[in-house]
């Protein structure tokens, strides 16, 4: 029988800091676990980090990262056009090879029970790993952002974490901690700065205004460009190639030129459509760097020179 590999993807809430983000990634050391990738967006303010291994020293690890952010980010200080409610803004744990969704969602629940006891940090628990329906949505659990929900949580018992609280964090607010099948981030850009026009695509493929299943989408400005920032949460129900076609016709409609796309973190060999429209449109993409296979058998190298820890 293979040991159990299980990817976790945590979400922070700073991406101009290069400094503070090594150190979160740094911290995240742990003996069994590979990092794959870390991207920082200046626009969105917000790093996405993606490690894998054995499932206890993913979960110390995305613990000890938690951590790290807490200590480092002030949220009363942050600010980004992403929805974040914590400066470990989200940890969703990833079935990779030899495990199964439920048992990541017994994982995110050790991993969410550590954050409050180690950093009293409260946490919500969301997707696979929610305690209650109303939180399987992470769209849900973020209503408000941290501004809102530092408000309403004192006075409204059903917004209220699952784990510490009443009220958040001072100055790193919640986590939002959770187990779910792959999610396939993928970003286009449009030769253009209509912000407008790239909401409107957003609305009109975002499967919570009646788009497509399992497409999350929102319209912002990046890099000076208009750009339709996607998350892709069931590649296998909707092809990403099927997305695609559907912005490219929207975005004729509009009289609007797709311009280029780009995958943030990994993409698993059974989401790569060769010959796809969109995939010959991704900017600078490396399969031996970006594919998840191949980068699992080629892990990077971790930021900082400390020494390996397996202490708990």
């Amino acid at each position: 029988m293979s040991t159990p590999v299980v990817e976790c993807v945590p979400n922070f809430s700073e991406g101009r800091d290069v400094r503070r983000v090594e150190a979160i990634v740094a911290a995240m050391r742990v003996e069994g676990v590979h990092l794959l990738d870390w991207a920082m967006n200046p626009d969105q303010n917000r790093t996405v980090v993606t490690i894998a291994g054995s499932p206890a020293a993913v979960v110390e690890a995305a613990v000890r990262g938690a951590g790290k952010a807490a200590e480092l980010i002030d949220l009363t200080r942050q600010e980004g056009v992403h929805p974040r409610i914590g400066a470990a803004d989200v940890i969703p744990f990833v079935p990779i090879s030899g495990i199964k969704l439920h048992q990541c969602a017994l994982l995110a629940r050790q991993a969410g029970l550590e954050i409050w006891r180690r950093y009293n940090v409260p946490v919500y628990f969301y997707e696979a790993a929610a305690a209650r329906p109303d939180r399987a949505n992470l769209d849900d659990v973020r209503q408000g952002q941290f501004e809102g929900l530092r408000n309403v949580v004192r006075n409204d018992s059903t917004r209220r974490p699952d784990l510490g609280g009443p009220g958040l964090h001072p100055t790193a607010g919640a986590c939002a901690v959770g187990a779910r099948k792959f999610l396939v981030a993928y970003n286009i850009y449009f030769d253009s700065t209509e912000v407008a026009m790239v909401r409107a695509i957003a609305r009109e493929i975002r499967a919570a205004t009646g788009g497509l299943k399992g497409v999350k989408a929102m319209g912002l400005l990046a890099h000076g460009r208009a750009q339709l920032s996607m998350n892709i949460t069931d590649f296998e129900a909707t092809p990403i190639s099927q997305v695609y076609r559907k912005v490219a016709s929207l975005a004729l409609r509009h009289k609007a030129v797709l311009a280029e796309g780009e995958v943030i973190g990994l993409l698993p060999e059974a989401a790569c459509e060769r010959e796809s429209d969109w995939m010959r449109q991704l900017a600078g993409f490396d399969p031996l760097t970006k594919i998840l296979e191949r980068r699992l058998a080629a892990p990077l190298v971790w930021p900082g020179d400390q020494p390996v820890s397996t202490e708990r």
